[in-house]
């Protein structure tokens, strides 16, 4: 009676020891191993490879870069515009990649702890059906946050925005920093960092995507000759699209289109440029300094000069 006793103590011993933290062993070591295989993967099909692999195009014999991820990939010879479009692509395939990641590390953890649960006798089946009204549940309590997690995906899969676009969501506007399923966060030009659920956010304004227009408003005074102002406008800008600071920018010549108000102060003149994105604030700083120093020389008078008397006067 008592060796049998042994017999089974020994035996029960060894399963607990050595049987069952072999099982749980090789399924943690089989969920990093599965883990790391599926972020292999997911890396592979979103990030663009590195641009010195290139190949020939058999037309044109010019080399034609294959550094894009696979599925973006065209075959045909990229211009300048297919070359931005390629790489707003290739950040949102990054973007959604991140998000695949942490979906696929979630759902393999969730089935590594379930194995390890089994192996340890844990029965499992109250856990998924628990989990089943949870999420019922939670679908109904939580309803702000499942509006949040559908608005982040539609929001990857349209390309509303992406990481250093400059954006206008309402209340924030400035630089986006990173893109989640619930959260986005944007950092204005004052350094604070906003943090905008996707769900609250009804319209965006990308100031990133194309291509942008610089707008120069210019007031003159009421006696100032308004052509002679106008081609000396133009003039200035036409001039200060040579700077080197702005030139490789600028995506068409300054266009002068007219008189664009006329109110008590000052008669407003306005000049458009079309730039890159995200360039026009700099073309627009240069451009204005360029103006008022051709005015200055050119004597056109400012309304600000006629209105100091007034108001000292008063």
């Amino acid at each position: 009676m008592s060796s049998l006793f042994a017999f089974e103590l020994t035996d029960t011993s060894r399963m607990w020891l050595i049987d069952r933290p072999l099982e749980i062993a090789v399924y943690i070591a089989l969920a990093v191993v599965l883990r790391f295989a599926l972020h292999k993967v997911i890396d592979r099909t979103t990030r663009p490879r590195p641009a010195a692999e290139q190949s020939i195009d058999p037309e044109g014999g010019t080399a034609v870069d294959n550094g894009r991820p696979p599925l973006l990939r065209r075959s045909q010879r990229k211009t300048a515009k297919q070359t931005e479009v390629s790489e707003r692509r290739a950040q949102r395939a990054q973007t959604i990649g991140s998000v695949l990641k942490s979906a696929v590390s979630i759902v393999i953890l969730i089935w590594a702890i379930l194995q390890i649960l089994g192996i340890l006798g844990v029965n499992v089946a109250p856990f998924i059906a628990s989990a089943g009204i949870v999420g019922l549940a939670l679908g109904f309590g939580a309803q702000n946050l499942v509006r949040d997690f559908l608005s982040g995906v539609f929001m990857l899969l349209e390309d509303q925005y992406g990481v250093g676009d400059v954006v206008d969501l309402g209340d924030a506007v400035g630089t986006v920093e990173s893109v989640g399923l619930r959260v986005t966060t944007i950092r204005d030009v004052g350094g604070t960092l906003w943090y905008c659920r996707n769900g609250e956010i009804l319209r965006v304004g990308n100031m990133s995507q194309g291509f942008a227009v610089a707008v120069v408003d210019v007031p003159i005074a009421h006696n100032t000759d308004v052509h002679r102002a106008g081609e000396i406008a133009l003039r200035a800008t036409v001039d200060a699209s040579d700077d080197e600071s702005i030139r490789e920018d600028l995506l068409e010549q300054p266009d002068l289109l007219g008189v664009n108000s006329v109110n008590p102060e000052s008669i407003v003149l306005r000049l458009t440029v079309k730039t890159k994105p995200g360039k026009q604030w700099a073309v627009q700083r240069t451009l204005n300094r360029a103006i008022l120093v051709e005015f200055e020389r050119e004597g056109i008078d400012a309304p600000y000069t006629r209105m100091v008397p007034s108001l000292a006067a008063q």
